[in-house]
């Protein structure tokens, strides 16, 4: 099998402490978030019940779904498997998991090593074409990149496999992409403040995996008349797939937090559908309105009990950008450093600088590419010279990190605060939680000052 070049690259370096999983791992996730669809893992032994072990907690204790954790069903190839081939045990699966397993959709994923031994996936999976429901193939070996990979190859074979033609747009019908399932742990909660944002503006909002969702929504999704790419990273692939299959074009916009970001995020998907402009500045008083009405609350105490923070975020290119801004702007904090923990090529590191530009407040934080969990506290130094003995330097004192939980062991060190944001997040547990739009805005704030006076 040939490489493209983000799965080249997603091979060319060792990554300590990776902060996601395999492709398989990725696929597993975002149909754990599919109702009333079964995956099929045909992999070896324990691949399964591993990804289960690493997703679960590390997306704040995520849980099954419909059907995931240890009730995946799994063809668990073992050495004889491996030496004469496995297709006829994975035969044998798929159909005592049709017969035995209450689902409507069924897709079956690859592990590395039935990949390598040349197993015919397709050709097995084509003998249950005539089944009740469908059954479709999906190649998710590790080596073809990492979980937000395994996100894009489940959107491919929907594209391809599952949404049926539709010719016919319905107009203010829209798609929202880019939010993957557990490696954004708040997932469920940020698609549904952005769904409520956008019903504000009367349309009518597919995001697949959230509150309220159905196969028939996946199903009949090519009559929406826009893709919404809240990422600068991923959905892309897939909306750019939605578009050369469906014929459904796509815009990619800045991940919303804040009422700053909600309003730049609803004027650009206003332009795309040439929604009255009129009727996008009301929603966005009205939301401004609310917003700042509960903000206004810390008038009184933010400034008399020091509540302005340096900050260092730490995150992937959905959350590092959004939040850095957020902060900055809105919050009055002073981000010093962002490090962006994806793999990216150049020209998405380039995409992503930008969004650190041109802050209103004027600030201008340092911005560093690197996948690799030991490499902040390198990045800490280069901008906090404590240890140099220098006379006069910025202290960077009070500072809060908001990172994952990689970063706890270095919040320590320094003695500082931190917030768990980005996968992993073993140290909560996240059911409803939102960061984005509005809503989230306001969690982000509650949050961000808790911990800060949790000792008070």
């Amino acid at each position: 099998m040939k490489l493209n070049k983000m799965e080249e690259m997603n091979m060319s370096k060792f990554v300590d402490r990776p902060r996601y999983t395999c492709a398989l791992g990725g696929a597993l996730a975002t149909l754990r978030a599919i109702p009333r669809t079964i995956p099929i893992i045909h992999a070896s032994a324990g691949c399964g019940h591993n990804l289960q072990n690493a997703i679960n907690p590390g997306a704040g204790y995520l849980g099954g779904g419909y059907c995931g954790g240890l009730s995946l069903p799994s063809s668990n190839v073992a050495e004889r498997d491996i030496v004469f081939g496995g297709e006829a045990r994975l035969r044998e699966q798929i159909g005592s998991t049709l017969e035995i397993m209450d689902g409507d959709l069924f897709l079956v994923l690859t592990g590395c090593m039935v990949e390598m031994i040349g197993d015919d996936l397709d050709a097995v999976v084509s003998e249950f074409e005539d089944s009740e429901y469908p059954v479709i193939a999906v190649h998710t070996p590790s080596f073809r990149g990492n979980s937000y990979t395994g996100y894009e190859l489940v959107f491919d074979a929907l594209i391809r496999k599952y949404i049926k033609r539709e010719p016919e747009k319905t107009p203010g019908m829209v798609n929202v992409l880019g939010i993957v399932p557990a490696q954004d742990v708040f997932w469920k909660g940020n698609l549904k403040e952005i769904k409520r944002l956008l019903k504000k503006l009367g349309l009518q909002v597919n995001t697949f995996f959230g509150e309220g969702e159905t196969l028939e929504d996946i199903r009949n999704s090519a009559k929406a008349s826009l893709n919404i790419v809240v990422s600068d990273v991923y959905g892309i692939e897939a909306a750019k797939k939605f578009e050369t299959v469906h014929g459904i074009p796509y815009i990619n916009t800045v991940f919303p937090i804040g009422a700053d970001a909600t309003a730049e995020f609803l004027h650009e998907v206003s332009k795309a559908l040439n929604i009255d402009v009129s009727l996008t500045d009301a929603v966005i008083e009205e939301e401004r309105r609310v917003y700042y009405d509960y903000l206004e609350r810390l008038d009184d105490s933010y400034n008399d009990i020091g509540l302005q923070r340096y900050v260092m975020v730490v995150g992937d290119s959905n959350y590092a950008p959004a939040v850095t801004r957020f902060l900055a702007d809105e919050l009055g904090w002073l981000p010093e450093l962002a490090v962006i923990t994806d793999c990216l090529d150049e020209a998405q590191k380039q995409s992503l600088a930008r969004r650190f530009e041109n802050y209103e407040s004027g600030l201008s934080p340092s911005v560093r590419f690197d996948t690799d969990t030991s490499s902040v506290k390198k990045y800490i130094s280069e901008i906090w010279p404590w240890n140099r003995n220098e006379r006069y330097y910025n202290a960077l004192n009070p500072t809060v990190i908001v990172g994952s939980v990689y970063e706890r062991d270095l919040a320590a060190e320094f003695g500082f605060p931190l917030l768990t944001v980005s996968y992993p997040v073993t140290n909560r547990v996240v059911l409803n939680r939102a960061y984005a739009g509005i809503n989230g805005a306001l969690s982000m704030v509650e949050d961000l000052l808790s911990i800060l006076v949790a000792g008070r």
